[in-house]
């Protein structure tokens, strides 16, 4: 049976992290009234996270990338004027470079009170910020075979997006390490295999009728059906930032997506890997960023990060030739040839060092590098 093309709408969503400007660490318990005037300023597309600490933004529902920009533009605009008056600054970054997730409190809502209360020191540690990307995917089982196929391609996302290289004032040696505070959750890391919407649904069905989850919104996969909307929601990249960098992952993945409809709709399919193969991916990923390559399954072998964006970037210019963000895609091979967030935070960090300064001068320039590098560009 012919589907017809999706409308590739878009949203994003972001989380950041709170700090203050003078002692570059988490501000614990940020004014009510700060994430009350960026709600009303936005129209309530900013909203609090689970921890005190973190603020989500979200876009509008996007015809094309290039709006998508302009609304996150705005949204970060808007939260860094805000906390500004409050002597804080948003960072978009996975994680905090030294402050504890010991110190932090929760939201004053009741999903975040249960959410505590079910998960305990899992839900306690997470000090973590991501992005999620939306595309718009009306048929239900469409937008299953296109997450069956496009799990292949996360561990290439999650490489352009790492940011989280420090935790709790320690050089980690991961570039992701959010995700490996992340993967304490339950239902979390690659999704589960389904030849249906309907298989999915009856799945879920079983969850929920055994009282272990509400609604599947508690699925906290790399990627997945969302639950509120007709979507394919990615979620296995960390947070940039730089929004140049955060709008051409983004636009990587809605070309994907058209991608593999495209061939679909030829009779083609991309080959579908076991997740013991993925997962390999998903690690190099997580522990190197985009340092020592991605294994290419088809060759059998590990091709370099800058090969393989040039091959995927060759792959998806139909398609971003046709949804408008040729520029914004190519703008990846930037982010290989000079690194990622990840990166450069290391890079400052070793050059106080260097310099005679201590751990905390050294961490605190890190702090300062993600508060201009947050409000840069906008």
């Amino acid at each position: 049976m012919t589907v017809a093309e999706p409308a590739w709408t878009i949203g994003i969503e972001e989380e950041y992290l709170l700090v203050d400007l003078e002692t570059r660490q988490l501000v614990s318990d940020p004014p009510a009234a700060m994430i009350e005037a960026c709600e009303a300023k936005t129209r309530d597309l900013v909203r609090p996270e689970f921890l005190k600490s973190q603020i989500e933004v979200g876009t509008r529902v996007c015809r094309n990338i290039g709006q998508a920009r302009d609304d996150m533009a705005w949204l970060r605009r808007t939260v860094a004027e805000v906390a500004a008056e409050n002597g804080l600054a948003p960072i978009a970054a996975s994680t905090h470079p030294f402050s504890e997730w010991l110190d932090q409190q929760h939201t004053d809502k009741e999903r975040y009170h249960v959410l505590a209360r079910d998960l305990q020191a899992v839900a306690r540690r997470l000090l973590i910020c991501g992005m999620h990307v939306h595309v718009g995917v009306e048929d239900d089982d469409l937008r299953i075979d296109l997450i069956n196929q496009a799990c292949y391609f996360l561990p290439h996302l999650l490489a352009l997006s790492t940011s989280s290289p420090f935790w709790r004032g320690e050089d980690t040696g991961l570039k992701s390490y959010r995700l490996s505070v992340f993967d304490e959750l339950p239902r979390t890391g690659l999704p589960e295999h389904f030849e249906s919407f309907g298989e999915y649904q009856r799945h879920v069905d079983i969850l929920i009728g055994a009282g272990l989850i509400k609604d599947p919104s508690v699925l906290w996969w790399d990627i997945r059906a969302s639950t509120n909307f007709p979507t394919v929601e990615m979620r296995v990249t960390d947070v940039c930032p730089l929004l140049d960098d955060a709008i051409a992952v983004a636009a990587l993945f809605v070309c994907i997506l058209r991608m593999l409809f495209r061939l679909r709709r030829d009779n083609q399919r991309w080959r579908i890997y076991a997740p013991m193969l993925v997962n390999e991916n998903r690690w190099r990923a997580q522990r190197y960023g985009l340092d020592e390559g991605l294994v290419d399954f088809g060759r059998g072998e590990i091709v370099s990060c800058e090969e393989l964006q040039d091959e995927l970037t060759a792959l998806v210019r139909e398609d971003a030739e046709a949804l408008g963000c040729v520029q914004e895609v190519e703008h990846t091979r930037r982010i290989v040839e000079r690194g990622t967030s990840a990166h450069r935070q290391l890079r400052t960090y070793q050059k106080v060092i260097n310099a005679g300064g201590d751990r905390r001068d050294a961490l605190n320039a890190v702090v300062d590098q993600l508060v201009s590098e947050t409000a840069s560009g906008l």
